[in-house]
């Protein structure tokens, strides 16, 4: 059975921005994996009106409507008392949760009647249990149409979701074939140049299929298919998998929905070897970014963040000579990346020292634009290589990518693909 969905997410305060829609990506990522195609998101505001309209134009390209919001204690808590309108359906209530609710307040003093309202069900709808608040969820279906009913704060929405919601639309679904995806991470090229590597795969897909994402300082995509079992979907997906592998090999760091930091983190741990840092233009970034990841401090000697020419040159041994006096390359040079990513492995006697200079903006420095950024590579018993960049975006999109290129350059180096 194909099923086409809609989600509606109801509340002024969404299309205030006083908060973030994060339920939209997390249902729509949950009905993939049921094999339910989301064709559309609506949001609409705490109002009947424009409520039932917002449920007239989704019955007339959905098959499936799925609400989150609107199921509080509250008047302007309206979804319920909509969908109710709109099927011409009454109101009725679920003792079990009236129950709940009741037991909750004896222990806190007078009852509000207006809790009851959480209690309330469509007629004829099945509940859904909240394990983690009060307000019950509805599903049902009418004229062919079927409506899922779910509470908006995300601790009651998504475990809700889970368990009760997903069991009502398995059932409803039978046995048709769930989605199956393989997010593939890479680094060290943009999405365009990755787009034109893969332009005639993207082309022509049709099954299994190929979305990009772009990502700061990196890039994903999603190989998907429907198939009936994951053996099934492994099959349809390889030569596909196969193909983008034997294209992208310099690029691609994960077959899974990693951080590029975590990929190296690994690595380091698995082939038992060391690092340290000496940060300018990034500032401690991808200091931050390394220890963010579990088990880093096994791998990971420490950083030093050398803003001044004085810290390049006391802490990590860089000559004057590059960074000051008539003729000198400067703080953001090649020459002075180099000698800061040999003094930091030098210091903390790690196998690599990766260094970070650069101009991240908002103004140039020593008459270099901005975005102009070196990234060198010190490794023990190996000729040190830097890597010029010229970067562009804001500041801190500028030391977001370098962070990430310096990494990647630790990548290349732990994989031999240096």
């Amino acid at each position: 059975m194909s099923v086409r969905a809609e989600i509606v997410s109801v509340g002024t305060e969404l299309l205030l921005g006083q908060i973030v829609n994060t339920n939209a990506q997390f249902l729509s990522q949950g009905l993939a994996e049921l094999g339910i195609d989301v064709y559309y998101q609506t949001v609409v505001g705490d109002n009947m009106e424009r409520l039932l309209s917002a449920i007239e134009l989704a019955r007339s390209r959905a098959d499936l409507i799925v609400f989150t919001g609107g199921l509080g204690p509250t008047l302007d808590d309206l979804t319920r008392d909509a969908v109710a309108a709109y099927l011409g359906r009454g109101i009725e209530i679920h003792e079990p949760t009236l129950r709940k609710i009741e037991e909750m307040f004896a222990g806190r003093g007078a009852f509000i009647e207006s809790n009851r309202r959480q209690a309330m069900l469509v007629e004829g709808a099945v509940p859904l249990r909240n394990t983690t608040g009060l307000a019950v969820g509805n599903a049902l279906s009418a004229d062919g149409t079927h409506y899922l009913l779910l509470p908006g704060p995300p601790r009651e929405m998504k475990p809700m979701f889970d368990n009760d919601a997903t069991k009502w639309l398995k059932g409803l679904m039978g046995e048709s074939a769930s989605l199956h995806s393989v997010m593939l991470r890479f680094a060290g090229i943009g999405e365009s140049a990755l787009e034109d590597l893969l332009i005639d795969l993207i082309r022509e897909q049709t099954d299994p299929t190929i979305a990009p994402y772009a990502k700061e300082g990196e890039v994903a995509v999603r190989v998907s298919t429907k198939a009936d079992s994951i053996e099934e979907a492994a099959r349809k997906m390889e030569g596909t998998l196969t193909e983008i592998r034997r294209r992208t090999d310099r690029f691609l760091y994960a077959e899974e929905d990693i951080s590029l930091e975590t990929a190296v983190m690994r690595l380091m741990m698995q082939q038992r070897r060391t690092f340290s840092l000496a940060e300018s233009c990034t500032g401690g970034m991808v200091a931050e970014m390394v220890t963010s990841v579990p088990g880093s401090a096994d791998v990971f000697m420490g950083g030093v963040v050398s803003y001044t020419n004085g810290v390049k040159m006391g802490l990590l041994g860089v000559p004057r000579e590059l960074l000051e006096g008539e003729g000198a390359p400067g703080a953001v040079s090649g020459e002075t990346a180099a000698a800061m990513a040999e003094g930091v492995r030098s210091a903390a006697d790690s196998d690599f020292g990766v260094a970070v200079t650069g101009v991240a903006g908002p103004a140039q420095s020593e008459g270099k634009p901005v975005g102009l950024v070196y990234v060198g590579l010190a490794e023990r018993d190996r000729p040190t290589t830097v890597e010029k960049l010229q970067l562009s975006g804001d500041r801190e999109g500028i030391r977001i990518r370098a962070s990430k290129r310096a990494l990647y350059r630790l990548w290349l180096a732990l994989t031999g693909r240096e």
